[in-house]
């Protein structure tokens, strides 16, 4: 006869525990909360005036409708431009790509410097960069317009994404250095015995190794860029507002009928680049945030 194996190892876990319905309560609540305004925006923008007029907000659209995207996308007026956002949409993009770049080439230089090739004064440069994060942006806008306009940038896309690189370094450089700070001394050390100098370590070694923190700067700054309102409103002309502006100036006409269709319609078009992008790349930036962008 053989004797019962007695079982070891922790009790398990009932399911339906006191803990469990509350953590998942309080998920479900705070999802909900957030999904709740985005279910509206979709079934408002799929619906036609005279149903929204009924005033049940919440009911799914009877007739499903795209021309209210059509009509956000190439015919609501902004100002006295009636092209929709699609002028909108390529300014922003004209100013996204480069800001982008500029922004995350040159932190991430930074980065590495720092945390590899101490200088005199690193400390004291890193520690300025810090500050400069918390500076609040409006005691800049007034100074930025005088250096703009001297340097004969003010009212252009370039000017505009100047500002972006700008304030996009100390933020960007504090996150590169910190994963590079995480990557073992070692390659490094190994790589300088080799003969590589300052640029060959960076290409060579810690590029490849530095997808994940890439793809974090990448969708912080698509992020930052693409939804700002301030930068884009003062530092441009109309004919190169991004398109955040151009929504404003929809969703704040006071003349004609308010078309909350083409509203809502014309908010999502506007939010879709950074959504697209966070959900393409949504595991490398978990990754990048649990190698040590976050590292102090």
């Amino acid at each position: 006869m053989v004797d019962a194996v007695t079982p070891r190892g922790p009790k398990p876990r009932r399911r339906f525990s006191r803990a469990n319905v509350m953590l998942y309560g309080t998920l479900i609540v705070v999802a909900l909360y957030y999904a709740l305004p985005l279910y509206v925006m979709i079934v408002t923008s799929l619906k036609g005036m005279p149903e929204i007029r009924l005033g049940n907000i919440f009911s799914p659209p009877v007739e499903i409708t795209f021309q209210p995207w059509v009509k956000a996308w190439a015919e609501a007026c902004t100002g006295i431009n009636c092209e929709g956002l699609s002028r909108g949409f390529w300014n922003s993009v004209q100013i996204l790509i480069p800001s982008v770049i500029l922004s995350i080439a040159i932190a991430s230089v930074n980065g590495y410097a720092l945390a590899n090739w101490k200088f005199k004064g690193s400390e004291v440069f890193f520690t300025i960069l810090i500050v400069g994060a918390f500076i609040p942006y409006q005691v800049m806008l007034y100074p930025l317009v005088i250096i703009l306009r001297e340097l004969g940038l003010y009212g252009n896309v370039w000017g505009l994404v100047l500002v972006h690189t700008v304030f996009g370094m100390p933020i960007l450089t504090l996150l590169f250095r910190n994963y590079f700070t995480s990557v073992p001394e070692e390659l490094f050390k190994a790589a300088r015995v080799d003969g590589a100098g300052f640029w060959g370590i960076y290409f060579r070694i810690m590029l490849p190794m530095s997808l994940p923190i890439f793809v974090v700067a990448i969708i912080l700054q698509v992020t930052g860029i693409w939804n700002d309102f301030l930068f884009g409103v003062i530092y441009t002309k109309p004919a190169d507002y991004p398109m955040t502006v151009q929504l404003n100036n929809i969703v704040n006409s006071v003349q004609g009928i308010k078309e909350y269709n083409v509203n809502m319609a014309a908010t999502l078009l506007t939010g879709l680049v950074p959504l697209i992008i966070y959900f393409a790349s949504g595991k490398l930036f978990v990754r990048g945030i649990a190698a040590g962008a976050v590292k102090g």
